[in-house]
C-alpha cells in the first residue's frame, strides 16, 4: 500500500491506496515528519483527534456499492442504456504539486480524480472530477467521504427562512443517516452549505469541533451517516440530479474543512480569513452604504431622491444605492424584469442628473439588478418566451419566472443590457438580487450565473458586486469569489440581525457582511428599537442605512451620525480583523473584533431580553496576549440603570490579557434591547 500526506499547521491528512480507491486514514492533529504512516494505519488509527488517536476504520473517498459497502455510495451514475454503472476502479497514480495531491483512478472508459489541497489558514479542500469516454448521466458524486469519530456527536446545521437566516440547529448523532438537500437552485435560506461537528459542551471559546463548507451556489446534498458497525462518514456534493444532461466531464465544488480544539472560534476564524482573502478586489476603505428601498420602494421621484441623498450624505453615507423600480415600466413586482432599460417616466434624462447630484455630495452610485429573472409582463418575455426555465404551467413565485442561464444566447443578451447601463453611467456597485426559486435544481444554471458574473467583472473591473437572494439565500464560498459583499438578510430588525450575523460569523468576515440601520418601525417585524442598538448592530459589519432619513428625530440623527463617524475611523482595522464570538447567557450576545496585529479590539455586548440576574456575569474575552496589559474604556453604555456602577462606568481601566480571558470584565446592568460598546488597546 502507498501513502501520501497533506500537512497544515493544525492537522495532517493521510491517504492510502491498495489498488482500489484511496482511503482517508487519518484526520487530526499534526503528525511528526518521521511518523511511520504504514504502521499508524496498520494499527487502525484514524478520524479526528483531540490528542489521542481514535480507533476508526478508514473509509474510501468514494465508497463503492459494488464492494458491498453498507452505506451511501459516493458515486451514482448511469450509462446510455439507463443501467447503473458499477465501475471496477483501479488506482492509477498520485500526482503531487506542492501542497496539492491528486489521486487518480481508472476503470473501463472512466477516470476519477480526487484533489486534496492544503489551503490558507489551516484549511483543507477536497474535490472530485469524473471523466467518461462516452456520455453518461450523473446522479451523485461526492467531493470526498470523510470518516467521523464517535466523540464528535453534535451536528450543528444552519436552518432559516426569509428574514430569519442562519439559525443553528443542533442534533445528537446516533445510528442512521442525516440527509439534507438544498433543491431551490441556490445555497438557500433553509440550510446553507455549512455545518459543524463538535463534542458535547463545545462553546465559542472551548471544545473540539470541525467545520465543513461546500463552496457551491446551486444547491447541495449533505450526508452524515452512522453505519451499523459504528463507523461514520460525511459526504458533500451538488444536489442529486442537478446534472440534468448526459455529459463526459463532471466536477464537484470544493468541500472545505477546518478543525480546532479551541472552540467554535477556532474553526470560524480560519473560514473568515479564507473568505476575506479570496474576495474580489473592493474599494478601500469600505464605503458606508445608503440603500433607498425601504424609503421609497418602487416610487422613484427625482426631487425626493435628491432630498434623500442630501440627508444621507449629512449622516455620513458614502455610496447611494438605487434599488428596484428604475427600469422598464416597473411600478410593482408584476412587470418588467428582463427589460433592463432606464424608465424615462421616472428618469427622463437617464441617471446622469441623479448621479451628478450624488457625486457632488461626495458619494458613489450603485444600482440594483435581478438579471436571472423575467416577468411575463415584459418586452423580453413577449420576444423570447422560450428563454424561461421550466414548464409553462409551473407555479409562479413573486410574480416572476426564471431565465435559463445555461443558454449562451440568454447570457449574451443580459450581458449586452447590463453592460450598456454600466458603460453609460458612473456606477461602481451592483446589488445582484435573486428573488425566486428555480423550478428544479440544475448545475448548468449555476455555471451560467458564474459565467455571466465573470464576464461582467472582466468588462467592468472597477464595479463591485453584492450577492443578494431574498436576503441571505445565496451565501457560499463560490459566490464570494465573485461578489465582495453579501446582503445577509432582508431583516433590518436589530435583534434579529444580531443573531443572524453572530451565527453567520462561523463563515463570514465583517468586510463581506452588509448590515444596515433600518426604519424606526421595522418593516419586517414592526418592532421599534432604540437607535443606539440599531446603529451599533450595523457598525459590527459593513455598515449602511436603509430608511427614509427624514424620519429621524434630532436625537436619533445625532446618535447615527456619531456611530457612523466612529465606524469610519475604525473600519480599516475592523474590516481586516477577526470576529471572536464570546460565551454569554441565552438572553445576551457578545463578540469582539480583534485587529490583525492584536493591537486593539472592540467589544459589543448586547442585552436581548430581560436578564435573570440583575448583574450580568463577567464578560470573559479571548484571543488576547496573556502577558500584555490592555486599556479599556466604554464608548456606549447599555442603559442608565440606577445600579449601573462598575469600574468601566467611571473611566478607563487597565487589565492584563490573562485576567481578561480567565476572569473577564464587569458590565453594568442593562435593560433589554440595549448594547454596551467597549474599546480596548494593547499597551
Amino acid at each position: 500500500m502507498s501513502f501520501w500526506r497533506i500537512d497544515t499547521p493544525t492537522q495532517t491528512f493521510v491517504f492510502g491506496s491498495d489498488g482500489g480507491l484511496a482511503c482517508c486514514h487519518y484526520w487530526g492533529a499534526p503528525l511528526p515528519e518521521d511518523t511511520d504512516l504504514a504502521a499508524m494505519v496498520a494499527a487502525g488509527r484514524g478520524g479526528i483527534t483531540g490528542g489521542m488517536l481514535d480507533q476508526v476504520p478508514p473509509l474510501s473517498l468514494t465508497p463503492e456499492a459494488r464492494r458491498s459497502f453498507p452505506g451511501q455510495p459516493g458515486l451514482v451514475a448511469f450509462g446510455a442504456d439507463g443501467a447503473e454503472l458499477a465501475p471496477e476502479w483501479r488506482f492509477d497514480r498520485a500526482d503531487r504539486d506542492g501542497d496539492t495531491l491528486i489521486l487518480r483512478h481508472v476503470a473501463q472508459g472512466l477516470a476519477l480524480d480526487f484533489t486534496i489541497r492544503a489551503l490558507d489558514h489551516g484549511l483543507v479542500g477536497f474535490s472530485a472530477s469524473l471523466r467518461s469516454d462516452a456520455p453518461i448521466r450523473l446522479h451523485w458524486l461526492t467531493a470526498g467521504a470523510l470518516p467521523l469519530p464517535a466523540h464528535l456527536d453534535r451536528l450543528t446545521e444552519f436552518a432559516g427562512r426569509w428574514t430569519r437566516e442562519w439559525q443553528p440547529v443542533t442534533t445528537v448523532l446516533d445510528h442512521g443517516m442525516r440527509v439534507r438537500e438544498a433543491r431551490t437552485g441556490r445555497s438557500g435560506h433553509e440550510h446553507p452549505p455549512h455545518m459543524i461537528l463538535a463534542t458535547q459542551g463545545t462553546t465559542n471559546t472551548r471544545g473540539e469541533n470541525a467545520a465543513i463548507h461546500y463552496g457551491w451556489s446551486g444547491g447541495h446534498r449533505m450526508v452524515v451517516e452512522t453505519l451499523p458497525e459504528g463507523r461514520r462518514q460525511l459526504q458533500l456534493g451538488h444536489v442529486t440530479g442537478s446534472e440534468r444532461a448526459p455529459a463526459t466531464v463532471f466536477a464537484t465544488a470544493e468541500m472545505i474543512v477546518a478543525r480546532s480544539d479551541g472552540g467554535l472560534n477556532g474553526t470560524a476564524i480560519p473560514f473568515q480569513r479564507h473568505i476575506r482573502d479570496n474576495l474580489p478586489p473592493a474599494r478601500q476603505p469600505r464605503p458606508v452604504h445608503y440603500n433607498g428601498w425601504e424609503a421609497i420602494y418602487f416610487r422613484h421621484d427625482q426631487a425626493e431622491l435628491r432630498r434623500i441623498a442630501d440627508r444621507a450624505a449629512e449622516l455620513g453615507a458614502e455610496r447611494f444605492v438605487l434599488d428596484d423600480g428604475w427600469f422598464g415600466l416597473r411600478d410593482d413586482d408584476t412587470s418588467s424584469l428582463g427589460d433592463w432599460v432606464i424608465d424615462p417616466r421616472k428618469h427622463p434624462e437617464g441617471f446622469g442628473p441623479l448621479i451628478d447630484h450624488v457625486r457632488g455630495l461626495g458619494m458613489r452610485f450603485g444600482l440594483w439588478f435581478e438579471p436571472e429573472m423575467i416577468n411575463e409582463e415584459s418586452d423580453l418575455h413577449r420576444a423570447h418566451p422560450d428563454w424561461v426555465m421550466g414548464p409553462v404551467d409551473q407555479i409562479r413565485g413573486r410574480n416572476q419566472l426564471h431565465l435559463d442561464m445555461s443558454r449562451e444566447d440568454v447570457r449574451d443578451h443580459l450581458f449586452a443590457r447590463i453592460d450598456a447601463v454600466l458603460s453609460g453611467n458612473d456606477i461602481d456597485y451592483v446589488k445582484w438580487d435573486h428573488n425566486r426559486l428555480t423550478p428544479f435544481p440544475d448545475a448548468a444554471q449555476t455555471r451560467g450565473v458564474y459565467a455571466l458574473l465573470d464576464r461582467l467583472r472582466a468588462a467592468h473591473p472597477a464595479v463591485e458586486f453584492e450577492s443578494c437572494a431574498s436576503g441571505g439565500g445565496r451565501i457560499d464560498a463560490g459566490i464570494l469569489t465573485r461578489c465582495g459583499r453579501v446582503w445577509l438578510s432582508d431583516s433590518n430588525d436589530a435583534l434579529e440581525r444580531l443573531r443572524i450575523q453572530h451565527h453567520a460569523a462561523s463563515l463570514l468576515p465583517a468586510c463581506a457582511t452588509g448590515s444596515h440601520v433600518g426604519p424606526r418601525d421595522c418593516h419586517t417585524s414592526h418592532r421599534v428599537l432604540p437607535m443606539a442598538l440599531r446603529a451599533w448592530t450595523a457598525a459590527q459589519r459593513h455598515m449602511g442605512f436603509e430608511m427614509d432619513p427624514h424620519e429621524l428625530t434630532e436625537d436619533e440623527a445625532a446618535t447615527l451620525t456619531r456611530v457612523t463617524a466612529w465606524w469610519k475611523a475604525n473600519r480599516d482595522w475592523m474590516m481586516a480583523g477577526d470576529i471572536w464570538r464570546l460565551d454569554r447567557p441565552d438572553d445576551a450576545l457578545a463578540e469582539m473584533q480583534l485587529a490583525a496585529d492584536g493591537s486593539r479590539f472592540v467589544l459589543f455586548a448586547a442585552q436581548i431580553t430581560a436578564p435573570v440576574a440583575l448583574q450580568p456575569p463577567l464578560l470573559r474575552l479571548t484571543g488576547l496576549d496573556p502577558q500584555a496589559t490592555y486599556r479599556l474604556h466604554m464608548i456606549e453604555a447599555p442603559s442608565r440603570h440606577s445600579t449601573s456602577h462598575v469600574a468601566l462606568t467611571d473611566g478607563e481601566i487597565r487589565v492584563s490579557g490573562a485576567v481578561l480571558m480567565a476572569q473577564g470584565v464587569a458590565l453594568p446592568p442593562a435593560f433589554p434591547q440595549s448594547i454596551a460598546v467597549i474599546e480596548g488597546e494593547r499597551l
